[in-house]
């Protein structure tokens, strides 16, 4: 039984039976069929809205300052990033313009002339840009050695590039050289609005056509081709035939019109050349250009010449013109065996070291030339194999000249000369030149595709029915493929090859390389069978 007590100040007394039946049957009395009464009112009912309003009110103003603060910050943001970004286009530009394009004041790069032969963008001697270009003529001419030096950026694929001289056709060009391009037409065309006020640099217009001129020229498409003649002619005539440039200028119409195939052009262009680098006179109609026996005193006309006789012996040897190939060729060995090879650029200075293994280089291009009349002569096998040997190993020491490389011997059949390692790099003397730079890198290039042309020769002129022959060829083989700067080579094939080599040249060289191997491996297994 339940027990109720009640509270009487501070006595506490148990309820009686009867007085808990009592106050039950009043209740139930009271509250028989209706609902309970309602619960009283509480007495801080007005006080708790008033929390409640408070709480929705500081809410809200949380939200709006956490909005105006993230609103702010974000325009901050914004502000700051777009700082930065024009920061570092400007910083970009400030670098070019006085780094870049610095001059090359070094006295040796000027006694070998390597700043006569460095390119110029508008800025003349002092190098960077003219500043009368203005603002967006300068960033353009800059932004075109950008693109030009650097990359196109994220746009790193090609153009399609339509020829008009052959309808339907869509020829690929590298996307650096059309953005380059561009800046330069836009550049051109600003110079042409300041050239009525008299402030522009007298040399600007041309130095901005020869740039274009250039560009348009390693495009390679024909219509590319015949408006780089029109830049480079624009220029010849606007040019004093004494200045300094002009029988460079000389040799570049030769080429052009030589790759277009107007061979009498380009001969008497390379005539021109001639004449102007040995500083003769020679009658017009003059077939053969006339070869001094000594070379000019000027270490750039000594460069020009060298290269306007490669020039010359590739016409001959491909017009089918022989004998005048090979007595040009004789005759430019000669002229260039007399100048004096450093074997190392500890014992003089970069600059006469780049131009001695220039002048090697372009000997090794007419010793391959030589090689290739005398075998369409039908001279004896002999006699190519020794002029595309001396091709050979002047390429290579062209090579290891640029690079100081470390060389090791290989120790196998006719190849017993250094085996290129992989990543041969620039000499740091060459890479901090802006004057001698990109034509040593350009040398690099060159050299180890003409090693690895005159090691292809061999291998081919090597072959023959005895095991002793093909494994000669293998050999060569081997060595081109070395130069050529394959990574790795797999029964598959050549896994890639180093900048300058297109695929179609290591890929003739690769199955020739397949080809003097499964020879040698047939005769291997014949001879163990028997």
């Amino acid at each position: 039984m339940l027990i109720r007590t009640r509270t009487v100040g501070h006595l506490v007394r148990p309820l009686s039976p009867f007085t808990f039946l009592r106050l039950r049957r009043g209740l139930l009395s009271q509250n028989d069929g209706r609902d309970s009464p309602p619960w009283p009112p509480s007495q801080d009912g007005p006080r708790s809205s008033m929390f409640i309003q408070d709480q929705l009110s500081r809410s809200a103003v949380f939200a709006f300052g956490f909005l105006k603060r993230f609103a702010k910050l974000s325009v901050l943001g914004v502000f700051a990033l777009g700082l930065t970004g024009i920061a570092a286009f400007e910083g970009a530009h400030m670098w070019v313009e006085n780094v870049e394009l610095a001059p090359d004041n070094d006295p040796e790069t000027k006694r070998w002339e390597w700043d006569r032969d460095a390119e110029k963008w508008t800025g003349g001697d002092d190098g960077g840009t003219d500043p009368a270009l203005g603002f967006k003529g300068r960033h353009a001419v800059r932004a075109a050695w950008m693109t030009e030096n650097w990359g196109s950026g994220s746009h790193t694929g090609v153009v399609k590039h339509t020829d008009s001289l052959s309808p339907g056709r869509l020829n690929i060009i590298e996307a650096r050289l059309g953005y380059a391009e561009a800046f330069l037409i836009l550049a051109l065309g600003i110079a042409e609005e300041v050239i009525p006020t008299g402030k522009l640099h007298p040399r600007t217009p041309a130095e901005l056509t020869t740039r274009h001129a250039n560009v348009l020229e390693r495009m390679g498409t024909r219509d590319a081709i015949f408006d780089a003649r029109s830049d480079y002619e624009n220029v010849w005539f606007g040019l004093s035939k004494e200045q300094a440039g002009s029988f460079r200028l000389a040799l570049k119409l030769g080429d052009l019109n030589f790759r277009l195939g107007e061979n009498k052009d380009a001969l008497e262009w390379w005539t021109r050349t001639i004449n102007m680098t040995q500083g003769t006179q020679q009658p017009g109609g003059t077939a053969l250009p006339t070869l001094s026996q000594t070379l000019p005193s000027s270490p750039s006309a000594q460069r020009t010449l060298a290269s306007t006789l490669v020039s010359l012996s590739a016409y001959y040897s491909t017009s089918g013109h022989l004998k005048e190939a090979q007595r040009t060729q004789e005759h430019a060995l000669s002229l260039l065996g007399s100048t004096p090879i450093s074997s190392s650029a500890v014992s003089t200075t970069p600059p006469h070291l780049l131009h001695s293994l220039y002048m090697l280089h372009r000997s090794s291009l007419i010793s391959i030339h030589l090689s290739e009349v005398l075998y369409a002569s039908r001279s004896s096998r002999e006699s190519s194999l020794s002029y595309l040997s001396e091709a050979a190993k002047a390429a290579e020491h062209v090579v290891l000249g640029l690079s100081r490389t470390a060389a090791r011997n290989s120790g196998q059949g006719v190849v017993n000369s250094e085996i290129p390692p992989h990543g041969i790099s620039l000499l740091p003397a060459f890479t901090k030149s802006n004057a001698m730079r990109k034509p040593a890198k350009a040398l690099l290039r060159d050299a180890r595709r003409t090693a690895t042309e005159a090691w292809n020769l061999m291998g081919i002129l090597s072959e023959g029915d005895n095991d002793s022959d093909m494994r000669k060829a293998l050999d060569c083989y081997e060595r081109a493929l070395a130069w050529a700067g394959v990574s790795a080579v797999t029964p598959e094939g050549p896994q890639g090859s180093e900048e300058g080599m297109p695929e179609a040249e290591w890929r003739k060289l690769w199955n020739n390389y397949v080809r003097a191997r499964d020879a040698v491996n047939k005769q291997g297994k014949i001879v163990q069978s028997h």
